[in-house]
């Protein structure tokens, strides 16, 4: 199905992504929540799940927020208006909410970070607000108004008090109601406000944007384990110097060339982000893996399961090189022959298997034992079993 109602892809990347906002009227025709408000709530009182209620005239003050798990009797307790519960992850925890995802695979799956749903009574908020990341706002059941506002960076004023980022100032440029079905993309850094009218539910499809101080820690990290204690900083050739205590251009151009050179190899950068972009959301939650397992096994389970999945906690990514490929999944790589990089693409670019295929797929020893070891910690399930068995 097409989300982008009368845009193509190619006109929405070109003018919209990470641009300005765009609303999409009647996005997905006829969409059917997948939970119910209470279903929502009850995901809240489990321990695992991430979960927040804000309240905008909360106990403790204007904006007050609160983290689950929760209890039917905070619930009990809460006011009949202006507050929100948002629950991260729910493609976690339901595969119909991780389908949904599969609908914005025009982008790169591994910048997808999750789909959180929030559900809020009438002027229920979580105030003005930006993000650093890009997202989709699917307007699930009731109405709910967006303000959009301005531009905004780190220097933009936060209200002191409030534990959640409201801010300070709110520049009101333009103004929605959003009917179930419709759809708001808004780039990153921009002021945002909305408002149930009512009761709604409303999906987020957020997207993972690493810092650039993460991206240089992940970066630094990779070159850390390599490193030689051989690899300094030198200055064969230098020139008589008559300010000894100087850093000068020179040298600070030496420096520049050392780590460039750490930093000049596409190979390593393409580990770092694969490892970084495919990392756990939640790795304390993982589940423990299967013992040693055979691709026997693994080949028995193919030929009993026809339908296979992706387990929802799970992220794959690969890249090719001249002479090898990788695939990546839940911060691990594996480096394989290029014989195997249909196996790896068609493991990375979907999330629905077929058994046959995989089998197929997986031809040669790396291929299986990549396979062997997906299945042992639990990346591949057959929805015909119980995942964790």
């Amino acid at each position: 199905m097409h989300i982008l109602g009368h845009l193509s892809v190619e006109e929405f990347l070109r003018d919209y992504w990470q641009q300005k906002p765009v609303l999409i009227r009647n996005a997905w025709p006829d969409f059917e929540p997948l939970l119910s408000s209470s279903e929502l709530a009850g995901l809240s009182l489990e321990e695992e799940i991430e979960s927040r209620l804000v309240e905008e005239d909360g106990k403790d003050g204007p904006w007050s927020i609160r983290t689950g798990p929760f209890t039917e009797d905070d619930y009990r307790a809460l006011p009949e208006s202006k507050w929100t519960l948002l629950v991260q992850a729910v493609d976690h925890w339901i595969p119909e909410a991780a389908d949904i995802l599969e609908h914005f695979r025009f982008l790169p799956s591994w910048r997808i970070d999750d789909l959180m749903i929030s559900y809020a009574v009438d002027g229920g908020s979580v105030g003005p607000h930006y993000d650093q990341y890009d997202v989709f706002l699917l307007q699930a059941e009731g109405q709910r108004e967006w303000r959009i506002g301005q531009m905004c960076n780190d220097d933009s004023p936060i209200l002191k008090g409030p534990k959640i980022r409201v801010l300070e100032q709110f520049d009101e440029s333009e103004r929605w109601t959003l009917n179930p079905g419709d759809m708001l993309y808004l780039p990153p850094q921009l002021a945002h406000y909305g408002i149930a009218q009512g009761e709604c539910m409303t999906y987020s499809i957020g997207f993972r944007a690493p810092s650039q101080a993460e991206l240089a820690q992940a970066a630094m990290d990779d070159i850390l384990a390599s490193a030689s204690e051989d690899q300094r900083y030198t200055d064969a050739g230098i020139r008589p110097t008559q300010t000894p205590g100087l850093i000068d251009q020179d040298a600070i151009a030496r420096l520049h060339a050392l780590l460039t050179a750490a930093l000049n190899d596409d190979e390593r950068l393409q580990q770092v982000l694969g490892k970084l972009m495919t990392e756990a959301k939640y790795p304390e939650q993982l589940p423990e893996p299967r013992d040693d397992a055979s691709w026997q096994e693994v080949n028995d389970e193919l030929d009993a399961y026809p339908q296979w999945r992706r387990s929802e906690f799970a992220r794959f990514a690969y890249s090719q090189q001249e002479n090898q490929c990788s695939f990546f999944a839940l911060g691990h790589s594996w480096n394989l022959p290029l014989s195997d990089l249909a196996l790896v693409a068609y493991l990375a670019d979907n999330s629905q298997y077929e058994g046959d295929t995989l089998k197929e797929l997986a031809s040669g020893a790396t291929a299986q034992s990549l396979l062997v070891n997906l299945w042992q910690r639990h990346m591949l399930y057959s929805p015909e079993t119980e995942l964790g068995d």
